[in-house]
């Protein structure tokens, strides 16, 4: 019995918490096995950080962060990977392009592989069928062609401006 006690307290100080920062000057705690799926923050644990600065990456965004970090945390041993699936459905379902696009900006910085594809893929997935207007607002790129300009494209492109407008999923 004393034992599997030893064993237990043992377990539990082998958790090692870091403490990540947020722009905001928020501070939230992430167990290591977690966080250094983040190349930038396994860089700063092999430095010996234990608060981690992130000045790129706002208190809202950091949160969905950790959240994908505690879900993927297990993930090496597959034991849930259904379960890994749906999160990340869902992680990525209802959220406006402007949140994926600043976990993109975020998962760069922070460097994770995996957040990084599945947000890209997401993102890629939703502009897939839609026409070149509704990208251009999508990604609030404007115009630089005049209205000549514009016809003559449309006359040597016409695939180009096939697709779906604007619709309810380009917020």
């Amino acid at each position: 019995m004393a034992a599997s006690s030893s064993s237990s307290s043992a377990t539990s100080a082998q958790k090692k918490m870091l403490i990540l920062k947020s722009s905001d000057g928020d501070e939230f705690q992430l167990e290591e096995n977690a966080a250094v799926q983040s190349i930038t923050i396994k860089n700063m644990v092999e430095d010996d950080y234990t608060v981690i600065p992130l000045p790129n990456v706002d208190t809202k965004t950091l949160i969905k962060i950790n959240e994908y970090l505690n879900s993927h945390a297990d993930e090496k041993m597959k034991s849930n990977e259904e379960e890994i699936k749906k999160f990340d459905k869902d992680f990525v379902n209802g959220k406006s392009y402007n949140d994926l696009f600043e976990l993109v900006l975020a998962a760069n910085y922070l460097d994770i592989k995996g957040l990084m594809d599945l947000l890209c893929q997401s993102i890629a997935d939703r502009i897939k069928d839609k026409s070149y207007m509704a990208v251009r607002k999508i990604f609030n790129i404007t115009t630089d062609y005049t209205e000549a300009e514009l016809e003559e494209v449309k006359k040597e492109h016409p695939w180009a401006h096939e697709g779906v407008e604007i619709d309810d999923s380009t917020n």
